[in-house]
């Protein structure tokens, strides 16, 4: 390149505003050809392309304007992840954790992004997000972010929460995965049974939920996982009314500790506990081992989830499985391909280990 050149382009130093046109005359060749080496490489040759990148780089061009080129591709190269929960929340949990993999895994070998859409006050941050489609982990029913996300006339999938028309959808069977905890403990003998609920509404609001805080639950998860309970223990005869049902707010392990405390310090000690997560499963061993309370001896424990803490938890504990790895697989997966959107189903089942037995 010759210095005539080199100053016709801004002589290589930044802030000059060099476009791509610049390049393509310094370096002599078209400006589809300086476009292919930053967007299509397989287009050229690895020598040349080596040499335009090199060279563009000596002149001070960084390449391509990232949002300019999205908008002339007309896509993102990514697609958003909507939460129910707090980031914070959702990259440390166990269980969301695995789920967040199976997406992720997917995603680099399709080679897009995976953009992490906050939980806010609006759907300001679902309508604003520069992405080719939306996965909504999201279990509320109403939710507006679903909305704003289908209007927006992308593909979209819905794991766990209601399913939508327009929009895929990944879940499992809450109800059966909570109906076959329930008949475990019934089948052990136990008759004096608790309820660890997870968040019903999104107040904040922990302590009993009595009949009408249940039916007004605005949580697909919980409230399928509730049903599931209640249509094995009433089966059996025992009375739903008679079985306290605990919510734990904010959700978190420390709130299955506390709700667990109270119903462990109270006058009808239950014999068993059914938590609707391992997360406040494991609170509720905490609670009881504060006690002297023996686990499985004196109280047996039930999880949901089967995350990972849950096999090395003290006991081991008793959890109903669900495969969160491929829940966020099999969501990627629908939303990448083309006519891939359907409802699926995947499996639960029940994993016996340590925190269960007989009622003595």
């Amino acid at each position: 390149m010759t210095d005539a050149e080199r100053k016709r382009t801004g002589g290589g130093r930044p802030g000059r505003g060099l476009t791509l046109a610049d390049v393509a005359r310094a370096l002599r060749v078209s400006k589809a050809t300086v476009s292919n080496a930053y967007n299509r490489p397989d287009q050229l040759s690895a020598q040349l392309r080596e040499r335009i990148l090199s060279e563009a780089a000596q002149l001070g061009y960084p390449g391509p304007d990232p949002i300019a080129a999205t908008f002339s591709r007309r896509r993102a190269g990514a697609i958003g992840l909507v939460f129910d929960d707090p980031l914070t929340f959702a990259l440390v949990d166990p269980a969301e954790a695995l789920f967040v993999t199976g997406l992720g895994d997917v995603c680099e070998q399709a080679g897009v992004g995976l953009v992490l859409i906050p939980r806010g006050s609006s759907d300001d941050f679902v309508q604003r997000a520069v992405v080719d489609g939306f996965v909504l982990h999201c279990d509320l029913d109403g939710d507006t972010r679903v909305d704003a996300a289908i209007g927006r006339q992308l593909p979209v999938v819905v794991v766990d929460g209601p399913a939508r028309t327009g929009a895929g959808h990944v879940g499992i069977d809450d109800r059966a995965g909570a109906a076959a905890a329930a008949r475990h403990v019934i089948e052990l003998g136990h008759r004096r049974i608790a309820v660890l609920a997870l968040p019903l509404q999104v107040d904040d609001r922990s302590g009993p939920a009595d009949a009408m805080r249940q039916r007004s639950a605005r949580s697909h998860v919980i409230r399928q996982r509730l049903a599931g309970y209640r249509d094995e223990l009433t089966a059996t005869g025992i009375d739903w009314a008679d079985v306290p049902v605990v919510e734990c707010a904010p959700y978190s392990r420390e709130a299955g500790y506390r709700a667990a405390g109270t119903l462990l310090d109270g006058p009808r000690r239950p014999t068993a506990l059914l938590a609707a997560s391992d997360e406040l499963a494991l609170g509720a061993l905490r609670a009881a081992a504060e006690r002297g309370i023996a686990v499985p001896g004196q109280l047996s424990v039930v999880g949901f989830d089967d995350a990972p803490t849950a096999a090395w938890a003290t006991p081991a504990l008793t959890t109903v499985h669900q495969p969160h790895y491929d829940k966020g697989r099999v969501a990627a997966e629908q939303l990448l391909k083309p006519a891939g959107r359907a409802e699926t189903i995947l499996p639960t089942k029940l994993v016996i280990r340590r925190s269960t037995s007989t009622l003595t």
